[in-house]
């Protein structure tokens, strides 16, 4: 199985950009299909994102849209999650998460395996 580390959270000011990264390890993850999600305080988790296990596809939840980007490197291992204009409302904890399931998987109940998190805190 695979471990999921996500690392390159912090506090930004709005408008602000931020870069996630999710490493793993213990299997390639090539062989997953990935997604971020969030989870502000007192709110449902929800994705944010998700990247088929090619790269060759991509889904952004509306409130995202042209803003955040993800991106993998099979090479690296690596999953990313680029934010650009970061909004007081993205403040959340952030967490990637892998899926054996092919395409773009949008149900949080079909991924696996997940990171520990990491905060994204954007003042206004």
């Amino acid at each position: 199985q695979v471990q999921l580390v996500e690392s390159g959270g912090g506090l930004v000011q709005a408008g602000g950009s931020l870069r996630l990264s999710c490493a793993a390890s213990g299997r390639a993850v090539s062989s997953y299909a990935m997604g971020w999600f969030r989870q502000a305080p007192g709110k449902e988790r929800e994705l944010v994102a998700a990247v088929t296990r090619s790269g060759g596809s991509t889904y952004y939840v509306d409130s995202v849209k042209g803003r955040f980007t993800i991106s993998r490197d099979n090479a690296k291992n690596t999953v990313y999650l680029q934010m650009n204009s970061l909004k007081p409302e993205d403040t959340a904890v952030y967490y990637c998460a892998a899926s054996v399931r092919y395409g773009l998987v949008a149900s949080s109940s079909d991924y696996s395996y997940w990171g520990q998190g990491t905060q994204v805190s954007v003042s206004s």
